[in-house]
């Protein structure tokens, strides 16, 4: 059995409005469940059996959809950039403008970034009490000591934040680089990048490669691809 959900919430996913503002046409009378007008916000209903009308107009659930993106550097995450630079959503089909991004990687990072209309989803993959693993590969600027892997792991404070990785590891050196592989659990805003700042690294490239037990894999740059329903369970499981 599916489990019941909120009428305002079944609403925003189905695109009628923001949760707020279906909270407010609720109140306003002007949704029926099944015949009937309800105005209680803590109204549920079986998005699959029960009949929502707003304006004589059936509400329908909305198609659930997930979306691997292989995000390539010098492109942002968001709909409309007031800079005029690319987006994520030059990408993706016209039809998907609606998805919202799980997580960020800025302007200069690349890697594995999922999209959705789940908020759940987005929920149980972004919210820190979940901790869900995300692995990065990271190039620095010449040679580095391995004593780097525990100031990762020991962390360092940017900002009154305190910042560190649950594991680094250096894969490669030499004089002109360093790529160390390093695993996030909560992932702050631009974590690496300041992480980096405060030890003296110059970074060359960052990468996401993995988040839960889904890998960038063969996706090649600015591509992308839906989940199967397996991934969406090993995440929604992670």
């Amino acid at each position: 059995m599916l489990p019941l959900v909120r009428l305002q919430k079944f609403l925003a996913e189905a695109g009628v409005a923001s949760r707020r503002a279906s909270e407010g046409l609720i109140r306003e009378g002007k949704v029926s469940v099944n015949g009937e007008i309800v105005r209680e916000l803590g109204t549920k209903v079986d998005p699959h059996k029960d009949s929502v009308i707003i304006a004589g107009q059936i509400v329908r659930p909305r198609r659930k959809i997930y979306v691997a993106l292989h995000k390539p550097a010098g492109c942002v995450v968001t709909r409309n950039d007031p800079e005029g630079r690319s987006t994520i959503f030059d990408l993706l089909p016209a039809e998907w403008r609606h998805l919202y991004p799980v997580g960020r990687l800025d302007y200069n990072s690349e890697g594995l970034l999922f999209l959705t209309n789940d908020g759940d989803f987005a929920l149980r993959l972004t919210h820190p009490r979940y901790g869900v693993l995300k692995r990065y590969e990271l190039t620095v600027e010449g040679r580095v000591n391995r004593s780097v892997e525990r100031e990762f792991v020991r962390g360092v404070v940017d900002k009154g934040d305190r910042l560190k990785a649950r594991s680094a590891h250096i894969v490669s050196s030499s004089k002109s680089q360093t790529v160390i592989e390093l695993e996030l659990g909560e992932g702050k805003n631009r974590e690496i990048r300041r992480m980096c700042a405060v030890l003296g690294l110059q970074v060359r490239q960052l990468v996401r490669q993995q988040i839960g037990k889904i890998k960038l894999g063969q996706l090649r740059n600015g591509k992308w691809r839906t989940l199967t329903e397996a991934e969406i369970k090993s995440l929604l499981g992670a």
